[in-house]
């Protein structure tokens, strides 16, 4: 059958293949027969408990096999899951139960202070908690130490999952919404991207079809199922290719390596940061990888040096992504077998051409002969804002018209990034409109700088932000992560600089750090870098 909606998918994966594996989490095999019994079983609790279609379930969890139970449960009925960082605090945790209106809330045990002190004032009606130990079969080297916790007035997941089972899904649009996925904040209160059934199909249907997904396959979740790339590129590609799940509960660089190993995972979306993790684990030359020759990168910008290392210790290109959570992660991909082109101007590496059925513009603001701006598409190589429309891209923001409008001026979701397209249609990301550096009135985009600081052998790690100066208006300030064992100073790195970039771009100030603040899906939080960078 043609699946329309997220949980036809699923069901359409457990009708063909009832006895593999659907979910792999750590070393324990669980079929989809067992994965969809256990969820339809949840369906049922939920609907006691009084869920009905349409209703926000919340998930504060990890990448755990209940996960994907809670919300292939919440499809069943015709609900809408919205996952929340296990890292938030209580405050910012209120902030997304409140804001979509969640009745039921589904959390790990380790997380359920935290919840109630959230759910407290806003529309929750319950919390059902469950731990990261639950079907394991056996105790994986990462979750030792871990133990079973005492939840007063919480439900437990797994008495619901073995309950008797809904008999039936619920009849959902596939234009309904399936997620509300919130955005990482990085410039300001994250806001619920509505992501319809239909955008999770085609988007995890063109990362199948990309990466040539089928038997023999293995999609290792590398990013958080609470972020749009762990939950299209990993959970919704892996039920449109029928390829079993690796999970490992969050990610851990020895543990990663070890899995991918012993499950011969063969495909993996993530961010640049935990690829240099891997990198730089001393595990990663002793285990065999080989099997892992489906590779990608999102969420963060991909430095071109990181991807030669990568191919040179691997023999695996690694490809560039790129997408957001407003159009369900990939809207442009490198295509397999290709390499991404370099932009000769700024040294970016290109993000790709648009998916099938999505269309993407540069577009520029040009004033009118009656002296009113206008937007228009700007010519090959000429700079600005990256704007995309096709099936996925979210149709607005959960209770914010004003901002939905905003966005989706025109037809067109404004992504904020900028960038241009050449000649033959490859496009590239300069940097965030937000983010550029007006430096003694000269334009400097983070990313130029932040690519000549990764060609210095020494630098594991780098973020460059604007610091307020009185004469030059900003300051290019790098903040700057070494490798393990290298040695380098401040002066080395910006002399090393300015041999790569013009004087004006290269920075006056180096901080060397232990590490640098980034969201669950390895973006840089720049305003938090900004917040402490001097001149």
């Amino acid at each position: 059958m043609t699946a329309s909606t997220g949980n036809e998918l699923f069901e359409r994966g457990v009708a063909a293949r009832p006895d593999e594996p659907g979910l792999l989490y750590f070393d324990t095999a669980i079929s989809r027969r067992d994965a969809a019994e256990r969820a339809w079983a949840l369906a049922a609790a939920l609907r006691e408990l009084g869920l009905r279609p349409g209703d926000r379930l919340a998930l504060m969890l990890q990448n755990d096999p209940a996960t994907a139970i809670a919300i292939h449960a919440a499809w069943h009925l015709g609900c809408v899951a919205t996952a929340i960082n296990p890292m938030s605090k209580a405050g910012e945790a209120r902030h997304q139960l409140a804001d979509s209106g969640a009745r039921l809330v589904i959390c790990l045990e380790s997380l359920h202070a935290v919840v109630a002190e959230a759910a407290a004032g806003t529309a929750v009606e319950g919390i059902v908690t469950v731990s990261e130990l639950a079907w394991l079969e056996a105790m994986p080297p990462a979750l030792v130490g871990s133990r079973r916790l005492s939840c007063p007035g919480a439900l437990d997941l797994e008495t619901l999952c073995a309950g008797p089972a809904e008999p039936r899904p619920a009849p959902v649009d596939p234009d309904a919404p399936a997620l509300l996925a919130y955005t990482s904040g990085t410039t300001g209160t994250p806001k619920g991207a509505i992501v319809t059934h239909r955008a999770l199909i085609h988007n995890g249907a063109a990362m199948s079809a990309w990466a040539d997904l089928g038997p023999g396959d293995v999609t290792v979740a590398m990013a958080p199922l609470f972020h749009i790339t762990g939950l299209v590129c990993h959970l919704a590609t892996a039920l449109a290719s029928a390829t079993p799940l690796l999970l490992m509960h969050r990610f851990e660089p020895g543990e990663f390596l070890r899995l991918v190993e012993h499950w011969r995972g063969t495909y993996v979306i993530g961010p640049l940061t935990a690829f240099i993790a891997l990198l730089e684990h001393p595990d990663f030359a002793r285990r065999d990888l080989s099997s892992l020759t489906k590779v990608g990168s999102g969420g963060a910008p991909v430095y071109p040096a990181i991807v030669e290392r990568w191919e040179r210790l691997t023999g695996t290109y690694v490809h560039n992504t790129y997408g957001l959570t407003e159009t369900a992660a990939p809207s442009h991909l490198v295509p397999c077998g290709e390499r991404a082109p370099v932009d000769p101007e700024s040294g970016a590496l290109s993000i790709g051409r648009p998916i099938a059925d999505t269309e993407s513009r540069i577009l520029v603001v040009v004033e009118r002969d009656d002296g009113r701006a206008a937007e228009v598409e700007a010519a090959p190589g000429e700079l600005g804002e990256i704007a995309t429309r096709g099936p996925a891209v979210t149709p607005g923001y959960w209770g914010r018209p004003e901002e939905t409008a905003h966005a989706l001026r025109g037809g067109w979701l404004h992504t904020g990034d900028v960038g241009r397209r050449d000649a033959d249609g490859w496009f590239y990301i300069v940097d965030r409109i937000k983010d550029m550096i007006v430096a003694g009135g000269y334009k400097v985009w983070p990313r130029d700088v932040e690519d000549a600081l990764y060609a210095h052998p020494a630098v594991q790690e780098a973020a460059v932000v604007g610091a307020p100066d009185p004469y030059r208006g900003e300051t290019v300030v790098a903040h700057v992560v070494l490798r393990p064992g290298a040695d380098a100073d401040a002066a080395e790195l910006i002399a090393h600089c300015r041999e790569r970039l013009a004087v004006y771009k290269a920075p006056r100030v180096v901080n060397l750090v232990d590490e640098l603040p980034k969201t669950a899906s390895g973006k840089v939080l720049r305003r938090e870098l900004r917040a402490t960078s001097t001149s």
